[in-house]
């Protein structure tokens, strides 16, 4: 089993700093940490990873992301807890990604790391001479958090589902069960929790209270320190030009900025009408 994870280095505080011109959140020289919707997802993995190494099974648990060089050290991290492999796509083409962008750089990374499979395969002698070489095979299950803390669109998940045409459950709150090749799950809607099963390979997106991550232990981060992460460009993934950065982004973003914080306050006095009539009309002031 195959099951990739992709995560994304958020800033570390809500303390973020605005770009006045491009109006972006400035990486910077800011300490960043993994996004924690992305931090459960990959603890979910490393789960299952674990229960099928349990019965003798075998997984394999690849982290994946977009981003800044410095970005390496959080997928070093991952790997210290516990994931098998990682891949760090950076390249200044993937620079001003939207979310349709970015899922689909993400997906040129997961069609190299189907590729890295291939490569092993055919290195122990599975491969077969004198045929053409087949499409990568995709992972079994892709796992994403919900959101990212510091951008709220939860779309990176069903975009890649888009891309790979694999089912999607978002908001998922429990994995019940993946067995004879599908996966169980109960999410979260908008009527409730619902318990829902889905063929694999497929995609989840799950909520941050889903698992606790793990720490690393001290054999993990000795292990991770030696590890190789694999860091690759636009054209070694083979992404489009066209598809990449701000040039395959339908999108942008206008304007981002931190709200002003104020500790002023009124209180309300008078009767309930009165406070209720108070109220109405700060609202309008307000422009609501």
């Amino acid at each position: 089993m195959h099951i990739v994870v992709c995560v994304k280095a958020v800033p570390s505080s809500t303390e973020v700093k605005m770009d006045p011109v491009t109006h972006t959140i400035v990486r910077d020289g800011r300490e960043s940490v993994v996004n924690p919707f992305d931090a459960a997802a990959l603890e979910v993995a490393l789960a299952i990873k674990d229960e099928r190494a349990a019965t003798g099974e075998g997984c394999r648990v690849s982290v994946l992301s977009m981003g800044i060089p410095a970005t390496e050290a959080l997928l070093r991290d991952g790997i210290a807890r516990g994931a098998s492999d990682a891949l760090l796509l950076s390249d200044r083409a993937f620079a001003g990604a939207d979310t349709l962008a970015t899922s689909y750089a993400l997906s040129c990374g997961i069609r190299e790391l189907g590729s890295a499979s291939m490569n092993d395969a055919a290195a122990s002698g599975a491969s077969e001479h004198g045929k053409a070489a087949p499409a990568p095979p995709l992972p079994d299950l892709i796992l994403c958090g919900k959101m990212a803390v510091d951008g709220d669109t939860a779309q990176i998940g069903p975009e890649l589902a888009g891309l790979f045409d694999m089912p999607c459950v978002t908001d998922v709150r429990e994995l019940v069960a993946i067995e004879r090749g599908r996966v169980t799950v109960r999410h979260a809607t908008d009527a409730g929790i619902e318990l829902v099963e889905v063929p694999l390979p497929a995609v989840l997106t799950v909520a941050k209270d889903i698992a606790q991550p793990r720490m690393p232990s001290i054999a993990g981060v000795r292990a991770a320190a030696g590890a190789p992460v694999a860091v690759l460009s636009a054209a070694c993934v083979q992404a489009d030009p066209a598809r990449s950065g701000l040039a395959g982004s339908p999108t942008q973003v206008v304007r981002s900025f931190v709200p002003e914080r104020s500790d002023a306050c009124e209180v309300l006095e008078g009767s309930v009408p009165q406070q209720a009539a108070r109220i109405i009309a700060l609202a309008e002031e307000a422009g609501l």
